[in-house]
């Protein structure tokens, strides 16, 4: 459940980044939400 609430905050901020171009904010969130996946599908294997 988590990690498809990361995947899903991932792909609004990339629409967030879509309108904004010029956000450097929204690029470092969108860096996040990946690393956050990653690490809950790590977690997910280990189950």
């Amino acid at each position: 459940m988590a990690r498809k609430e990361a995947k899903e905050s991932g792909y609004w901020l990339r629409l967030l980044k879509d309108a904004n171009p010029n956000s450097d904010f929204a690029e470092s969130l969108i860096e996040e939400s990946v690393e956050l996946r990653k690490i809950l599908s790590s977690i997910l294997k280990r189950v």
